[in-house]
């Protein structure tokens, strides 16, 4: 129980990091500062479903996917991590990574982007929260739990890291009032270096397991 509770504390970190809904908080704003407070609430609720959907489809259909390119967990968690290194130090620069989203895309979703189902899904769920670092690693971690327990600790971190960004969406006025953009930035920061350490340990897993080391 106890090692289940360490890896999904460890999962749940790395989720945390790599989703990074507070860094999230000024674009969920700045697309729904014309909306009515039961709209911005339904785009919320709709994201956080989303994020959860995405999270967990590609958690298990992971080992289906790896099959059918011929790709092993190790080759997936070198490229994986190589991935994630970049969005890291991306993120230490206090900017939202480009393999989340680009600018270009940024303003796209702005100008053409007019359903809430639209909002939620993309591009605030996919890719902004729930992009390829996050589908990458639940996929790999899914893979590498042999267990029944470590694969539901997989899906209940990811329900988990659901409902955090649930909250914070929620919560977006006042997160933003109380850490303002230099707070949001500084933490994006924060999220930054977990992530390149998490990351440079996921190639290092990677190269070990492949060969045999």
């Amino acid at each position: 129980m106890i090692e289940l509770l360490k890896y999904f504390l460890l999962l749940y970190g790395g989720l945390f990091a790599i989703t990074n809904p507070v860094g999230a908080v000024p674009m969920f704003l700045s697309i729904t500062h014309d909306l009515d407070p039961v709209n911005r609430r339904e785009i919320a609720n709709k994201t956080s479903v989303s994020v959860i959907l995405t999270l967990l489809t590609f958690a298990l259909i992971g080992q289906w996917i790896f099959k059918f390119f011929g790709s092993s967990v190790d080759a997936f968690s070198i490229a994986g991590g190589i991935l994630l290194f970049k969005m890291g130090l991306e993120m230490l620069s206090g900017k939202l990574s480009s393999v989340k989203i680009s600018r270009e895309e940024t303003e796209e979703f702005g100008e053409d982007v007019v359903t809430l189902e639209e909002v939620a899904i993309i591009p605030l769920a996919i890719p902004l929260i729930s992009g390829p670092g996050a589908i990458t690693t639940v996929m790999i971690y899914m893979a590498k739990s042999g267990t029944l327990p470590g694969k539901l600790t997989v899906m209940t971190t990811i329900v988990t890291i659901g409902l955090t960004v649930w909250l914070v969406l929620h919560s977006a006025n006042r997160i933003q009032e109380r850490l303002g953009r230099v707070g949001i930035k500084v933490m994006t920061r924060m999220m930054g270096l977990i992530l390149t350490s998490m990351a440079v340990q996921m190639i290092i897993n990677g190269i070990k397991g492949a060969f045999g080391l």
